[in-house]
């Protein structure tokens, strides 16, 4: 399976720098030139698509609200 076009706008290329499993979802860490992408998504994605440490992937980004704090 490959990708034609996809319609996010927010792509984030990188590589997976850590994995904390859990035992329905899990983190990941997604290691970008524009920092560090972090994701939730099932434990059983994670293994369906064989994602390791160093696995090279697309962190695609797709949010309705960002919130704002003054500092």
């Amino acid at each position: 399976m490959s990708i034609q076009a996809i319609n996010v706008r927010n792509q984030f290329r990188g590589k997976i720098k850590a994995i904390i499993e859990g035992p329905v979802v899990s983190e990941l860490d997604v290691e970008t030139p524009a920092g560090i992408v972090t994701s939730v998504i099932t434990t059983r994605s994670i293994r369906d698509l064989n994602l390791v440490i160093g696995t090279e992937v697309v962190a695609l980004v797709k949010a309705t609200e960002v919130s704002i704090a003054k500092l």
